[in-house]
């Protein structure tokens, strides 16, 4: 296969510093075994997130100079408002400082105790947001989506006929929203076909429901809906972003992701009453409409951004990559999701680690060795992070246990990347020795930001 090159030439570097492995047993220890606690300078290659981590482009660091600081009615907004538009088509756009504020503006006004949030699979940010509000939110992944070794082309879709089934068992009248996350990412990064989208929103709004898109990597799933699904070889990825927005209601986005910003979001819909209450919330805990807690350089960073995110030779270089990692880890018998998602690669961690139960956090476990084996930090998906306890404290576990090395747009070369399967290659191989932790400190919500842990002895 020929080599895929990065479409780009690098300008400008920060370097990278480096640690012995018994400094960074040090300091996963003081860390309590939590890397999101971890000093950045002590990080090797910093996989945790693909969220507000990306390299921009000249042409956003030049737009970044022209943005308009006005407090209302700043020329940055409308240039921004207008891509947004032209992209998915909703003709009213709300900018946030990032994605987990549309969340927590969309869901305080229309979630309540008593409601339901229906999803593919909610991230986590849009579940504690959800569950803040005193809603519950319940996830429909297809079947599957349930099992990592197994690959199928679309393993992010939502169960349809669970869809239905739990519209039936709650009501209508008490699940105030659908959403669509794309590409799933608590679901390994895989991405949602557009049969699934156009699905589940006929089923939505056949029951009054309305439907929105979680449109974080929308780009990305644009790009494998054209590589995989009958009809779409030959569309363009604007118009495949286009149709996949055209059976939603809304969207939420992180403009950190898939538009190269680091920092951003927005929410985009055309309910006016549901826009005006938003605004009003806007306004209480962001800022003006016209700003949303960006500065005006920030909204020409992400305008830039979600159009260059739609190069085709871009998207065919980052999927590339991703599949680059995950088949030399398929390669050397690591267990990893399949196929490779879009913007990471998700290390199964109860297959690779039996020895460790679940209530032991295995992912956690796997994440700590990655660092103290060479310094890469990567985030567990798993029982630490979504896992709930009975009303007895027993330990209700995630679906999976997963490790996710997320790949920030345009930063790495394949050398790192190389560098990046060989450490995850020798954790591998002395798999044996690794050994389980236990939580000493946590909070209710979002524990695995701030938790610490000790290994078990």
């Amino acid at each position: 296969m020929q080599t895929i090159i990065e479409p780009f030439r690098i300008k400008s570097v920060e370097p990278i510093y480096f640690t012995t492995k018994a400094e960074r047993r040090d300091i996963l220890e003081k860390a309590g075994f939590n890397p999101f606690r971890i000093h950045a300078d002590h990080v090797l290659i910093d996989l945790l997130t693909d969220s507000g981590t990306s390299a921009m482009s000249s042409n956003q660091w030049a737009g970044i100079m022209q943005g308009d600081e006005s407090y209302a009615g700043s020329a940055s907004f409308f240039r921004f408002e207008k891509t947004v538009r032209d992209i998915t088509g909703f003709r009213i756009v709300i900018p946030v400082h990032q994605g987990r504020a549309a969340e927590k503006i969309l869901f305080s006004v229309i979630g309540g105790s008593g409601k339901y949030f229906i999803s593919n699979t909610l991230f986590d940010t849009t579940r504690a947001n959800i569950e803040f509000s005193g809603s519950t939110g319940i996830d429909l992944p297809c079947a599957e989506g349930k099992i990592p070794s197994v690959p199928a082309p679309f393993k992010g879709n939502i169960d349809t006929e669970a869809l239905e089934a739990v519209i039936r068992d709650k009501g209508a009248k008490n699940i105030p929203m659908v959403i669509m996350t794309i590409t799933n990412n608590s679901g390994g990064g895989q991405p949602v076909s557009m049969r699934n989208i156009r699905e589940t929103g006929r089923i939505c709004r056949q029951h009054g429901i309305p439907f929105f898109i979680d449109a974080c990597r929308f780009a990305e799933n644009s790009y494998f809906i054209r590589q995989r699904e009958e009809g779409y070889a030959d569309k363009s990825i604007p118009e495949i972003a286009r149709e996949i927005f055209s059976y939603a209601d809304g969207c939420t986005m992180s403009a950190k992701k898939d538009a190269f910003a680091n920092i951003g979001g927005f929410l985009a819909l055309d309910d006016l009453d549901l826009a005006i209450r938003c605004r009003n919330m806007l306004i209480i805990t962001e800022g003006f409409t016209t700003y949303g807690g960006l500065a005006g350089r920030d909204l020409e960073a992400i305008a830039i951004g979600l159009k260059e995110v739609m190069d085709e030779n871009y998207l065919a270089y980052r999927i590339r990559s991703i599949e680059y990692l995950g088949d030399k880890l398929v390669k050397a018998g690591v267990p990893v999701m399949q196929p490779a998602g879009g913007h990471a690669v998700y290390i199964d961690a109860k297959a690779m680690l039996p020895h460790i139960p679940v209530d032991a956090y295995p992912g956690q476990a796997l994440v700590c060795a990655l660092y103290e084996e060479g310094g890469i930090r990567s985030v567990e998906i798993g029982s630490l992070m979504f896992g709930k306890y009975d009303q007895g404290g027993r330990l209700l576990p995630a679906a999976m246990e997963l490790v996710r090395l997320a790949i920030p747009r345009r930063v790495y070369t394949q050398s790192h990347i190389d560098y990046v399967a060989e450490v995850i290659i020798a954790v591998f191989r002395h798999k044996e020795c690794i050994k389980g932790l236990r939580i000493l400190e946590e909070t209710p919500l979002l524990r695995h930001f701030t938790a610490r842990l000790e290994p078990l002895k």
